[in-house]
């Protein structure tokens, strides 16, 4: 028996439709992140980026459990000395929400070349209208 190995010019794209809205943040995250990997088709391989399109609407509605909207922050720096910035979870789904989902998976995706790749097929829209009408993705119903 002979081990399948795909080529990069046999993986078929797929597109997914993602609501947001009430679902649990990490949960989502997680589940984004297996479809951008390609974990769900029957042909993965780690080192071929063989993952789909996923598009997520209302992103400004996602859950969190706890008292993470007081307590998780979010650091970032501005290049100049003392530059050091923190946001609440609050404020950044107030002011950027697909931030927030975006920073989610993308810290659940590798750390390459690869990842940076995969990331770039994830795409998060505020409300309920996206501009991937002509792509016709499939709508995914993602446990909250």
């Amino acid at each position: 028996m002979k081990t399948y190995r795909v080529r990069p010019e046999d993986v078929v794209r797929n597109w997914w439709l993602i609501d947001a809205e009430g679902k649990i943040l990490g949960r989502l995250a997680s589940e984004v992140a297996k479809l951008l990997r390609g974990k769900h088709k029957v042909y993965y391989q780690p080192d071929v980026d063989c993952g789909d399109f996923v598009v997520i609407i209302n992103a400004e509605k996602i859950r969190v459990t706890g008292k993470k909207l007081e307590n998780k922050i979010y650091y970032f720096h501005t290049n100049y000395p003392g530059g050091l910035k923190e946001r609440t979870l609050r404020w950044m789904l107030e002011h950027k929400p697909e931030e927030v989902i975006r920073l989610a998976v993308k810290r659940m995706l590798p750390k390459n070349k690869l990842g940076h790749r995969m990331l770039k097929r994830l795409k998060i829209v505020v409300g309920p209208n996206h501009p991937y009408q002509a792509q016709k993705p499939q709508p995914l119903e993602v446990k909250a």
